[in-house]
């Protein structure tokens, strides 16, 4: 699988999961793929349990994709997953092989407010 189908297959995969479309979500992971959490020290291992974790999750999310770069088999989206209208700046670095995300792991980080001896170097993200 090429770089090309493999980006479609991550829109496709976010998009899913923005829509709570979890048999799509989960088309992208291979049945023994491995997904870590390091912030909560969880590893869940195969499609079936990741995708069964997710459904059992009570919260709403959404999805809004800022970047998705990557080639070959190692590709990192940044994106705010938000819950119940809270958002959460995260990462997920995903391990292709043989087209299908073999290994998962996902960062986590609250919003903070700017620090003050910065203030007058930096211009505010929308």
């Amino acid at each position: 699988m090429g770089d090309l189908e493999i980006r479609a297959a991550l829109d496709r995969h976010w998009a899913a999961s923005d829509a709570n479309d979890l048999e799509v979500e989960h088309q992208i992971y291979r049945e023994d793929a491995v997904l870590e959490y390091p912030q909560s020290g969880e590893r869940i291992r195969g499609r079936r349990k990741i995708q069964s974790s997710r459904a059992a999750q009570p919260n709403r999310k959404r999805f809004t994709v800022r970047r998705i770069i990557g080639a070959g088999d190692l590709w990192v989206t940044e994106y705010v997953l938000t819950y119940d209208g809270r958002p959460s700046y995260t990462v997920s670095i995903m391990e292709f092989l043989h087209g299908k995300v073999a290994h998962e792991t996902q960062y986590f980080a609250d919003p903070f407010e700017p620090g003050p001896s910065r203030a007058e170097w930096v211009e505010r993200i929308p």
